[in-house]
């Protein structure tokens, strides 16, 4: 048996453990270890429960002991924007925010008081979403000053991860994007624009790109977990590495993640950072390689998930997405509106959207789920016109890779409202793409190229054709 690789891939309602080695040529998985995450209420705070995810992840390492697999690599990944602050001690200072939490309503316009939206979009290539951490940390500016000036240390919630296991401070590049606080010509802060918005200099990291070492596990760590491996950083942002995992070398391929967000887009060797491109909400996320994620962010299955907690009882993701194709409703609902970023009830925010503008209000999990459904393909099908207005390419097929690719009804959606044959898989993108760094930086990938010949050699891909 070859070298064993750790991917610890946490989401916003669930992370897990996923052991990797090569066998004939291929990647296998193994998960290993599960838990469960989201967004908890602290004082009237939304907050990630950041002790019990660190813990969680060395529970899930001490599995690995347990069963004879000790992984030569491990590597983390999370969703992108939030962060935490560290005092002097290196102790974190107050919660872990959540991106969902209100405290950035109106930060948005403190910042353009300094810079304006246009000059922003220009200088980062980032699109605006309100719980961008540029917004994030004017909330705290405003509301928390002297926490802000009191701390020495800025991590991403990856990155402080890895700085408990390793002890090493460091920002990850592809997370750091999402930050809209760096240059995509540079791939650095960009500290004149942080000065400018009275953000502490200091506290922000040194930048590193997916596929670097860390190093080892600090003592403590080694003889609290019983081992030592090494720690490599892959696009830690969740979405970089379920990029990674896209299985096509093509230079025009066209891409959804799917999970609670879904993010549709393509990949670029230099950032878009035009008025129009900015007009289309695009965004441009740093990538594995120094390639850009050219993307469009839309509000993706969390739509799902939220009506499954309200009205799905016992139901399965696969059996609400079944009753949803038996269903006739043609409501549709703009998926990409903030009404649905955090609403009390989404189930009553959806039908009351169907209400306001005049069409059938639907009623029961399933007629909820095929308007979300339909409507999410309705934003793929526009997301394709402006990628390719964008880019001046034409896009023949669509790769949808993560969790959202086992949505057999919205798979079929997709290619009908697109127009495009749809590939889904492989379905555990991220954790793939985490592995794939970490193999290339362990000498068994020679590239990225040769990382998604062997992906797609490796997992099953369905193919949906549009219906003629």
């Amino acid at each position: 048996m070859g070298k064993y690789y750790l991917a610890i891939d946490i989401g916003a309602s669930s992370g897990r453990h996923i052991l990797a080695h090569k066998e004939d040529g291929k990647i296998v998985l193994e998960e290993v270890y599960r838990f469960p995450n989201g967004m908890v209420d602290n004082d009237g705070e939304l907050v990630w429960e950041a002790d019990r995810l660190f813990a969680e992840i060395k529970n899930g390492m001490k599995k690995c002991k347990e069963l004879g697999k000790i992984p030569a690599s491990v590597g983390i990944d999370t969703w992108a924007v939030d962060f935490v602050l560290l005092d002097e001690k290196g102790e974190r200072m107050g919660n872990a925010t959540a991106y969902r939490d209100g405290r950035t309503r109106g930060m948005d316009e403190k910042v353009y008081e300094i810079i304006n939206e246009d000059d922003l979009y220009a200088r980062t290539g980032i699109q605006k979403q309100i719980f961008n951490t540029i917004y994030q940390l004017m909330a705290v500016k405003e509301r928390e000053p002297e926490r802000l000036l009191a701390a020495k240390k800025l991590l991403l919630i990856p990155d402080y991860f890895n700085y408990l296991l390793t002890g090493k401070a460091v920002t990850e590049y592809t997370n750091a994007t999402t930050m809209q606080l760096v240059s995509p010509e540079t791939k650095d802060w960009d500290f004149d624009l942080i000065e400018k918005l009275g953000y502490p200099r200091d506290i922000f990291m040194e930048i590193h790109m997916p596929g670097s070492e860390l190093g080892s596990l600090t003592k403590e760590m080694q003889e609290e977990i019983g081992y030592d491996c090494k720690v490599v950083l892959p696009a830690t942002h969740d979405t970089g590495s379920a990029v990674m995992a896209v299985p096509s070398n093509k230079e025009a391929a066209l891409y959804i993640s799917s999970g609670t967000w879904s993010l549709m887009g393509t990949e670029l060797s230099v950032a878009n950072c035009s008025r129009e491109s900015k007009a289309c909400n695009l965004t441009n996320e740093g990538g594995y390689d120094y390639r850009f994620r050219y993307l469009k962010n839309i509000m993706g299955l969390w739509m799902i998930q939220s009506v499954k907690k309200e009205i799905g009882g016992e139901l399965g993701f696969g059996e609400i997405c079944d009753m949803a194709s038996k269903s006739s409703i043609s409501s549709i609902v703009d998926c990409n509106d903030d009404r649905f970023l955090a609403p009390a009830n989404m189930t009553k925010e959806v039908q009351a959207a169907c209400a306001e503008s005049g069409q059938q209000v639907p009623e029961g999990i399933a007629e909820v789920a095929a308007v979300i459904y339909n409507s999410l393909a309705q934003c793929y099908k526009e997301a394709v016109k402006e990628i390719e207005k964008m880019t001046g390419l034409s896009y023949n097929s669509i790769h949808i890779v993560g969790g959202g690719a086992n949505a057999d009804y919205l798979n079929r959606l997709t290619a009908n409202a697109t127009g495009r044959c749809v590939y889904a898989g492989p379905t555990e993108a991220t954790a793939i793409g985490n592995i794939a760094a970490q193999m290339i930086a362990g000498g068994e990938l020679e590239n990225l190229r040769d990382a998604r010949s062997c992906i797609y050699d490796s997992f099953e891909i369905q193919v949906y054709k549009p219906e003629q």
